[in-house]
C-alpha cells in the first residue's frame, strides 16, 4: 500500500526540500505533501518583494529555494518532491529535459482517476503560444505555462520547479485538487483582484475534470507507483523523515 501524503505546514515541506540536497551522496527519494493550513510560498527571486502590512492572522509567507512564481498552498493542493543524484539519467540532460518524465508521469497518474491531462513538450508549448497568445500572470506559478507542465482543456493543472546542486537535483510539483482561492493570494501580495479573475480563467482543478467525486487515494497510489518505477531504487519510507 502506498504511503499517504504527509499533511504538514508548508515550512516543513520547504525544510525537507532544503535538507535533502545537503548530503554529498543524494539517493533517489520522494515525498507527497498536503497542507492543513494555507500559506503563500514565493519563488527565490521574489524574496525581496514588498508585502502589504497585514495582521498576524493573515496567510504566512515563506520563500522556497527554487525559482518560479508565487504559489498558494493549502488543502486544495497535492505537492510532490523528488530528489535524484545529479548524474541520474532523469535529470542529467539539463533543466528543461528534467521535467519531461515527471510531467508525463503525473499526467498518466491523473488519467488513472479520470482526468484527461497533457504534459506539453517545448514544441507543443511554442505552437500553443503562437496560436493562442494570452496575457500571463507572470508573478504567479500558475499564471503561465512552462515546458512539460500539465494542462487540461488548455488550462494549467500542475506547476513545477526545481533546484540543481552539484550532488543532486530536487524536482517539485503542485497538483490542484480543487479550485484555489486565488483572490486570497492576490490580496496577500497586494495584487489587483482582476489578476485573481485571470488566474481562475487560466487554471483548472482535478475536481472540475471528473463527473463524480474526486478519488484522491487512487491518485496517490498512481503517483507513488510512477515515482517508484522511474526513480528506483528509491525508498520513500526510509530516507529523511519529515
Amino acid at each position: 500500500m502506498a504511503p499517504s501524503p504527509l499533511t504538514v505546514p508548508a515550512v516543513v515541506e520547504q525544510w525537507w526540500n532544503d535538507r535533502v540536497l545537503l548530503d554529498p551522496i543524494v539517493t533517489p527519494v520522494w515525498r507527497l505533501w498536503t497542507y492543513a493550513q494555507p500559506a503563500v510560498v514565493l519563488g527565490l527571486a521574489q524574496r525581496g518583494i514588498e508585502l502589504p502590512v497585514a495582521p498576524d492572522a493573515v496567510l504566512p509567507v515563506i520563500v522556497r529555494r527554487s525559482g518560479g512564481g508565487a504559489v498558494l498552498v493549502g488543502p486544495w493542493m497535492l505537492s510532490i518532491s523528488v530528489a535524484l543524484p545529479a548524474l541520474h539519467p532523469l535529470v542529467s540532460e539539463g533543466p528543461v529535459a528534467s521535467y519531461a518524465w515527471l510531467g508525463q508521469g503525473i499526467a498518466q497518474a491523473l488519467e488513472g482517476v479520470g482526468v484527461r491531462a497533457q504534459a506539453l513538450s517545448p514544441a507543443q508549448l511554442n505552437a500553443r503560444r503562437a496560436d493562442q497568445p494570452v496575457r500571463t500572470v507572470d508573478w504567479a506559478c500558475f499564471g503561465s505555462v512552462s515546458p512539460w507542465e500539465v494542462l487540461v482543456h488548455e488550462r494549467k493543472l500542475v506547476g513545477m520547479a526545481q533546484i540543481r546542486r552539484r550532488h543532486g537535483v530536487l524536482l517539485t510539483a503542485g497538483v490542484l485538487l480543487r479550485q484555489c482561492p486565488w483572490e486570497a493570494l492576490c490580496a496577500r501580495l497586494g495584487k489587483a483582484q482582476s489578476e485573481a479573475t485571470r488566474l481562475v480563467q487560466c487554471t483548472i482543478s482535478c475536481e472540475e475534470c471528473v463527473d463524480t467525486v474526486l478519488q484522491t487515494k487512487p491518485l496517490v497510489r498512481g503517483l507513488h507507483a510512477m515515482l517508484r518505477k522511474a526513480c528506483a531504487p528509491g525508498d520513500p519510507g526510509t530516507t529523511i523523515s519529515a
